[in-house]
């Protein structure tokens, strides 16, 4: 998206800037054929934007993730009639040569066009002086900006660097930082140590912006922060970090459903802003219709008979169970941030610093509410096999949630959790080993063709 030839490059930011603000109303429509001569609009003109789902929170960098994640599987026709040549690719983990054959990374330019839009409103709301009655309005412009930058950034980190080791952060290639609205200024790619210092410190200014909780939940809020603080701190194995934050935001909004008194009627049962949503935001891929998709046989049978998510998350397709645990009546997968996620991340923090009673009172409640009949608390003083519960759970809770791509990256360093991947298509295995190269994706050949940024070794 960003890395256009000179020539070209402020002509079509222009462009592109005035069809995104004319996207937002007809007073946008007024803006100036230079970004020099562009009047800063109002705080409610930026907050405009930023409600702009198709701009903001619809379709994040983890699509690809979630492909290569190994929890289904389609048919070799299935398969051959998926329309993009990069989600075949993602499926059988294919090398870099062969992974986009000329298509652009979807993931990564939907992704840095919204981190573009994120430093429009940043550098516009700047420029706006709140009166004394509008303050709070202005800071949840700046905040909610800052929030979708760091989203990005680090779901962009889960699949294009290398998972976060302490002692090679430093080294390890992180993403280009874009940080300007300015398409002319030529971004090389930052270390991974620095990009996961800009996510945590976008993150950090915005939580002192923005109010508790949000007005709308396709609206960032402090919770929300708190809440994707957690879920960084986790990628980065700080578990003590990741409790502290998950705790916070729990201190917020501590909602579970009872699974028991979810209708189960329709094609998705689970209501789109439930109460357990804190930030709601969705990824999607052909691969992922039901009618394709099919869960792996393994999976669908840890759910015991009295778990009410084996019927509300699964249902049939010609080839065995598929997956319909989307919030929402919406095709497109819940990628966003709830309070299920943050009750199983405290209780790994917990289990993990031998803390057993207080991770298994979070994962005893967690799954009460997804019983039938009488619950039978897990009990256990093994700190070991409490994490073992936890981590099993977290697989089954947060299903085709776009985290387990970033799950098997961290658990793999661990021999206790590795994984090793399988999947045949057309009589071939396909394997991915614990710790492959191929854990982090390819950019595609345009893209570093035009910016001059260097490939992922896999």
């Amino acid at each position: 998206m960003f890395m256009k030839m000179r020539g070209k490059l402020r002509y079509l930011h222009i462009v592109g800037l005035l069809l995104i603000l004319q996207s937002c109303g007809k007073d946008w429509l007024e803006a100036k054929p230079d970004k020099g001569l562009i009047v800063a609009g109002s705080i409610k003109d930026y907050q405009a934007l930023l409600d702009n789902s198709g701009l903001f929170n619809n379709f994040q960098a983890v699509g690809l993730g979630e492909i290569g994640a190994g929890d289904f599987y389609i048919t070799p026709s299935a398969w051959g009639a998926l329309f993009n040549v990069q989600e075949r690719s993602a499926y059988i983990w294919e090398q870099t040569s062969n992974f986009y054959k000329g298509e652009r990374s979807s993931d990564w330019e939907n992704a840095y066009k919204r981190i573009l839009n994120a430093n429009i409103v940043l550098e516009g709301i700047e420029k706006v002086k709140p009166a004394g009655n509008e303050q709070q309005e202005w800071k949840n412009v700046k905040g909610s900006a800052l929030f979708f930058r760091a989203f990005d950034f680090y779901n962009l980190a889960q699949e294009y660097c290398m998972a976060y080791r302490p002692a090679t952060a430093i080294k390890d290639l992180g993403l280009p930082l874009r940080l300007e609205s300015d398409v002319n200024v030529n971004v090389k790619r930052s270390n991974l140590l620095q990009t996961y210092d800009q996510i945590i410190a976008d993150l950090k200014i915005a939580a002192g912006l923005l109010g508790t909780r949000p007005l709308y939940k396709t609206r960032p809020s402090k919770e929300a922060v708190y809440a994707l603080m957690a879920r960084t701190y986790l990628s980065m194995e700080n578990y003590d970090e990741a409790g502290v934050y998950a705790n916070l935001a729990l201190q917020i909004q501590s909602d579970l459903m009872d699974y028991a008194k979810i209708n189960n009627v329709g094609t998705y049962p689970i209501s789109r802003f439930n109460s357990e949503v804190i930030f709601h935001s969705t990824f999607s891929y052909g691969i992922f219709n039901i009618s394709r998709l099919t869960v792996e046989p393994a999976l669908y049978g840890d759910y015991a008979l009295a778990d009410y998510r084996r019927s509300l998350f699964f249902t049939t397709n010609a080839n065995g169970m598929t997956f319909r645990g989307n919030y929402g009546n919406d095709k497109n997968l819940f990628g966003g941030l709830a309070t299920d996620e943050l009750y199983l991340i405290r209780a790994e923090c917990n289990a993990r610093k031998g803390k057993t009673l207080l991770a298994l009172a979070d994962l005893n409640l967690l799954r009460r509410n997804r019983w039938k009949g009488n619950y039978q608390d897990l009990e256990s003083i093994d700190p070991e096999v409490v994490l073992g519960y936890v981590l099993k759970e977290r697989r089954k809770e947060l299903l085709f949630r776009g985290l387990r791509w970033s799950d098997l990256r961290r658990l793999n360093r661990d021999n206790r959790f590795a994984v090793t991947l399988n999947r045949t298509l057309n009589a071939n295995t396909y394997t991915l080993q614990p710790n492959d190269g191929r854990y982090v994706f390819p950019i595609d050949e345009e893209e570093l063709r035009l910016s001059g940024i260097e490939q992922n070794l896999r």
